[in-house]
Formats: structure tokens, sequence, C-alpha cells
């Protein structure tokens, strides 16, 4: 039997990119999905996709900056399955511009909003039953959570504070049978990118990336469906990534301008 047959999983932000990408890559193993983001029609296109591939699937239209969506989320999952064995925190936006170009500053509450304090709404109301399942708590931050990069400094700020919460969580969780997942990808390609919220606040509508060479969403989640099973405390997606977290405590200048030039060369 494969690793997560069966198993009840919440899956946040699942309608594109990564999310989409993870629950089609876990559906041969026939989990029970909970598939939840803003967008239902993408969802029930997404349901027939990963119930085609062996899953069965909920769908719960779910914005997590709402503390009050997070929690019907959470008790949706209970009334329909009974129980919660893995919660992936996934939902996610960005913003591509410098800090001083910005003309609005609630970008940035907006970001922390979805990109943090929608994971911690979410964890909050899942873990009590987590406990009961010796669960896992997947928390998708990225490469920008481990340093900061050029032009999403509110992106990195979001995902910083992913890694602190959740490594702070684990400490916490010791003994109880749950485990914390911190997945850490370097540029993925998605949806994520075109959305990025510009100086302006509003979506960026193309993206800046040089997309033919940066990781595949599909190929991202295969990673993660690994990182998943065995349970791992962190991944991260690139060498770029591996390399720089430790070429950063003896040259963090280095690591700095390997930034810098990701972001212009937009790979």
């Amino acid at each position: 039997m494969a690793r997560f047959t069966d198993k009840v999983i919440v899956v946040t932000g699942a309608s594109e990119g990564i999310g989409r990408a993870l629950c089609i890559a876990l559906a041969p193993q026939k989990p029970r999905l909970v598939l939840a983001a803003r967008n239902e029609g993408r969802l029930h296109e997404l349901r027939k996709e990963v119930e085609g591939r062996g899953a069965r699937a909920l769908i719960v239209p779910t914005d997590v900056t709402s503390e009050e969506a997070c929690k019907k989320l959470v008790t949706r999952a209970i009334e329909e399955w009974g129980c919660l064995d893995v919660l992936v925190n996934n939902a996610g936006a960005s913003m591509w511009t410098r800090f001083e170009d910005v003309t609005d500053t609630s970008i940035f509450e907006k970001i922390m909003r979805l990109n943090y304090l929608g994971s911690v709404y979410c964890t909050y109301y899942a873990l009590p039953y987590l406990k009961k399942t010796s669960g896992l708590i997947v928390a998708v931050s990225s490469v920008a959570g481990i340093t900061g990069v050029p032009t999403r400094s509110g992106y990195a700020a979001s995902k910083h504070a992913l890694f602190g919460f959740f490594d702070s969580l684990r400490i916490e969780l010791e003994g109880t049978g749950v485990d914390v997942t911190i997945i850490a990808p370097d540029f993925v390609l998605s949806e994520i990118h075109r959305r990025s919220l510009g100086h302006d606040g509003k979506p960026l509508g193309k993206s800046p990336m040089q997309e033919g060479k940066i990781m595949t969403a599909e190929k991202c989640a295969s990673l993660i469906v690994r990182a998943m099973e065995n349970r791992e405390r962190m991944l991260l997606t690139s060498t770029r990534a591996k390399l720089g977290r430790w070429v950063r405590m003896f040259s963090p200048r280095l690591i700095d301008l390997v930034a810098k030039k990701a972001v212009r060369e937009g790979k």
C-alpha cells in the first residue's frame, strides 16, 4: 500500500501551480484530498483530474486570509472524512518591485496575511485532529525564506516568517507524533509570477521569469511527495539553494550577489 492511500490530505492553494501539481502527483496513491482555493471553477476541474487518477476529492472554496474560512475548511474535512492526516499550507502570493518604488504599501499586509497568517490559521484549527493521527504539517515556504531576494522584500519577509513559525512549532510538537516538513522551492514555473503584485499593488499580468529555464511545478511536486513520504524536516529543491544555505554562513555577500543575479536574469 502506498504511503498516502486513504489518508485525508488538505491542500491550500490547490487550484494552480505547485498546489495543483501536488494534488495530481498524490492522486495515484488513492488519498482523500481536500481541495482548497478561491477559484472554485478550477477546483472542479482539478477534482475531475485527481478522481480520474484514483483519488477521492472534496472541494472547499477557501480564502485563507479569513480565519473563519480556515476554520470552516478544517470543519468540512472532518465532517466529510472523519479525520485529518496531512495539512499542506501552500496558498501564497508574491510581489515583484523595488521597495523604494512601491506606491501602495498595503501589498505588504496582503502578502503577510496570505502567505503567513493563512498558514497559521489553518494549522491552528487542524492541529487537534493531526495529533489524533500522528499527522504531518507541510509548509510551502521558499528559498526566499532563507535569504533576502531583491524586488521581493514583502514576499521574502512572509516566507521568513513561515520558517520561524514552523521551526518553533516543530519543537513544541516533539513527542506528539506530529511532524513538520518545510518546503523551500527555488523559482518554479507557476501562475504566481504573473500574479505577483507590482509597485501599485496590482498583478503584473506577465511573468518576469525565463520560464523555459526554471523548474516545472510537476517536478517540484514530485520532490515534495518524496519529502512528505519521508517526513523530512526540510526540502531545498535546487542545488543552488543547497549550496547557498552553507555558503551564506561564510560569505553572505556572495549570496547577495547570487540572489541579485537570479532576479536580474529571471532564472
